[in-house]
């Protein structure tokens, strides 16, 4: 009998790269929230990552923009889900919440007929785990953690679409048609939330802190983390990508214990070592 292999190849390194870039964003949405809303911050962050993304806007085929629409439609109602409930509850509690997406990949996954391998669902189970450990601090606030299970669902839904039709597109391009599209539905969706009259005080309301930290959401964190999600995950199953994703709130919680001084007890860096031993399980296969 041989032992299981480890398969830690580029792709799944970019994936990991994408959890690093990402858990930074929890401490900057913490403070950009202190200023904007979740839908604003949303409109802001996508519509600088759209003009980023524009010049490959020519030419992407009509499929594309179908397959778009549905990616970033999903996206932006898990990202508007988090950014709200990070005005009410703690960047760390947040994490949890939006890592539940972890197992409900597999999860789901099943339900529609895939059959994910047994070290993936173990590894997912031993990720939330983790997470609860590193995370969960009480402070239950009903409706934020309301809205951000449900950002985990819609993001959930996001990861299994995404590895479905990662391969029939050009990853420039679909990145290029989700950024078009949730930018244009995020407008929209911030005059229809604030008004005129919010809109007329967004400039005012925006000191430098929240300006470099949207510069830093729309271009490395959606712009350039979406390209390369779209690369990978065409060699990378849903239910494995999910758990990988489980290092977000790893790297969340370092920066926000670096940053804005939150609370990283020991019991947090035990949750942390489970984490990552779900991520080295999920990438292990099987011997035959």
């Amino acid at each position: 009998m041989r032992l299981p292999a480890l398969r830690l190849d580029r792709h799944v390194l970019a994936l990991l790269l994408v959890t690093l870039v990402w858990g930074l964003t929890f401490p900057i949405l913490k403070i950009a929230t202190l200023r904007l809303s979740g839908v604003e911050i949303s409109a802001l962050r996508f519509l600088i990552a759209a003009v980023c993304m524009a010049p490959f806007a020519w030419g992407v085929p009509r499929h594309t923009w179908r397959d778009g629409l549905i990616l970033g439609c999903l996206v932006l109602v898990s990202y508007v889900g988090q950014a709200y409930g990070l005005q009410f509850i703690s960047s760390n509690r947040s994490a949890f919440l939006t890592s539940l997406n972890v197992i409900l990949v597999p999860l789901l996954a099943w339900v529609l007929g895939a059959r994910p391998g047994w070290l993936v669902f173990l590894a997912a189970l031993l990720a939330c785990l983790g997470i609860g450990l590193m995370s969960f601090d009480g402070g239950t606030h009903l409706l934020a953690d309301t809205t951000t299970i449900l950002g985990a669902f819609a993001y959930a839904a996001y990861v299994l679409r995404l590895s479905g039709r990662a391969h029939a597109h050009r990853p420039h391009q679909l990145a290029t048609a989700q950024m078009c599209w949730m930018a244009l539905l995020g407008c929209m969706w911030m005059v229809l939330d604030g008004g005129t009259a919010a809109l007329q005080t967004l400039p005012q309301r925006m000191d430098s802190a929240v300006f470099w930290g949207l510069l830093y959401l729309g271009v490395a964190a959606s712009a350039g983390m979406f390209f390369l999600q779209a690369s990978a995950q065409r060699y990378v199953s849903a239910a494995q990508a999910a758990v990988i994703y489980a290092m977000e709130p790893v790297f969340a919680a370092l920066f926000a214990w670096l940053w804005l001084s939150e609370l990283l007890t020991w019991r947090a860096a035990l949750g942390a070592v489970i984490v990552v031993v779900a991520v080295v399980l999920s990438e292990t296969q099987p011997a035959p």
